[in-house]
């Protein structure tokens, strides 16, 4: 889809459109961090969660970014920012994102912001677009992500996510499916809570070996982020504003105020893919998506392990027996 050429933008925000950087003739590039070894411009700061000190020490030494886009979403991600412009000689844009979004103050704010993120993209080299222009790039993505959508059933879990992954980060829909269904084998459960790093889609595998597997992946990184079908009327009419409902307004997420969409995506979802037991997932220092534990136990009759992952990154073998124990109960 996208040129060699051209300007790399670098996000990890699911609130951030890719449609909007592509328009302005720019590389969106949603990116799953990987770790960085040997580098750590967030190794000496307390209190920095595992995932933000990947990001910030990714995208400053590994990733070929011509420009970065944070967001407000996560007080995590707001340190990220400070830490990235203090150690990498490289354009940064921070994007507020309102966490209430039911109210039209909202919506109109983050409005303002694709606005000023247009003005941020136009000084690094890109073009604004015309009406025609951005409807054309949004019907490419609608496209593709709906080609990723109908992979399930015809990818492993780990597959699938990580195809959804490539999305974000190509804008492409690439993979290679089976023309079958593939019968997942085990437990079905539901793998819930912040963002992945590269190495964590390991967790599927481990899910897998223990008798489980992945039917639901509403991570920050699987396909809770996906944004919703364009209306395409509505995008001939006015493409900006549809572009702000795909993402602003139908997106779930933990930070959201109310976060009631989060639950009843989470309860359509599971109840459609026969989940059985949840694996909550959460870094140390992630204040939005520990609040969430109790009400997550509180809110559902099935079965809750809560995985924290510590200050070493690592999928252990700690990790593995926990899981191992859990899917057990449930066979």
């Amino acid at each position: 889809m996208f040129r060699e050429a051209m300007k790399t933008v670098i996000y990890e925000c699911p609130f951030v459109p890719a449609e909007w950087i592509a328009a302005h003739g720019l590389r969106p590039s949603r990116i799953v961090p990987r770790l960085t070894i040997g580098a750590r411009f967030a190794g000496t700061s307390t209190g920095v969660c595992p995932y933000a000190r990947a990001f910030v020490n990714h995208v400053c030494v590994q990733a070929a970014a011509d420009a970065i886009v944070v967001t407000t979403v996560c007080d995590q991600m707001r340190r990220a920012f400070e830490l990235i412009e203090r150690n990498c000689d490289i354009p940064l844009f921070l994007m507020n994102v309102p966490k209430t979004w039911q109210t039209v103050a909202s919506q109109k704010l983050y409005m303002f912001e694709l606005e000023r993120l247009s003005k941020f993209l136009v000084r690094i080299g890109g073009k604004l677009p015309s009406h025609d222009e951005q409807a054309a790039v949004m019907l490419q993505y609608d496209t593709a992500r709906r080609d990723v959508r109908a992979a399930h059933g015809y990818l492993s879990p780990r597959e699938y996510s990580e195809a959804i992954a490539r999305f974000h980060e190509r804008g492409e829909a690439d993979y290679a499916s089976s023309k079958h269904a593939i019968a997942p084998r085990g437990v079905p459960l539901a793998l819930v809570g912040g963002p992945l790093l590269r190495h964590h889609f390991a967790i599927f595998d481990m899910i897998d070996r223990a008798g489980g597997y992945v039917a639901l992946d509403a991570t920050s990184t699987g396909e809770r982020t996906m944004a919703a079908a364009f209306d395409r009327r509505s995008l001939r009419d006015d493409p900006l504003s549809e572009l702000a409902r795909a993402y602003f307004g139908t997106i779930p997420d933990a930070f959201r105020r109310p976060n009631s969409e989060l639950y009843r995506w989470l309860r359509q979802n599971m109840a459609e893919r026969g989940v059985r037991g949840i694996i909550f997932r959460h870094y140390v220092w992630c204040d939005t998506w520990h609040a969430e534990v109790q009400r997550m136990k509180e809110w559902t009759d099935l079965p809750v392990l809560v995985i924290e992952a510590s200050d070493d990154e690592s999928v252990d073998g700690q990790i593995a027996s926990r899981v191992q124990s859990f899917i057990e109960v449930l066979r």
